[in-house]
């Protein structure tokens, strides 16, 4: 499984766009084949940063998913409302690999035991 974590830089006077943009996402992106974590705008801290993160199964499967997001019709508009909106000023793909895994349950270290 890979982690796909797309780091965006984006106008702060547009977040309320980039919000849009990310609920959007939030419908699209399961829809066409990836298993999203999630979208994160600024909150405290950088003004410009914001991230979108989804796992996928592989680089092969990730190139179907992408096919598939731009022949979706929520996807395309998505797109469309991105280059219009110009609050996006760069986006960053990385693939990562989970090396942590398996992870302790987090109710043994909540109950005292050690961590």
């Amino acid at each position: 499984m890979l982690t796909c974590i797309i780091r965006y830089h984006i106008d702060p006077a547009k977040k309320a766009q980039f919000e849009h943009y990310a609920r959007n996402w939030g419908q699209a992106i399961p829809r066409c084949g990836a298993d999203l974590v999630g979208y994160y705008a600024p909150h405290e801290g950088s003004s410009t940063l914001a991230y979108g993160i989804y796992n996928i199964p592989s680089l092969a499967a990730y190139e179907a998913y992408r096919a598939r997001l731009a022949d979706d019709p929520l996807g395309r508009e998505n797109y469309g409302f991105a280059q219009r909106g110009r609050f996006l000023l760069r986006e960053d793909r990385t693939f990562l690999r989970l090396a942590s895994g398996p992870h302790a349950d987090m109710a043994t270290c909540q109950q005292g035991e050690p961590a």
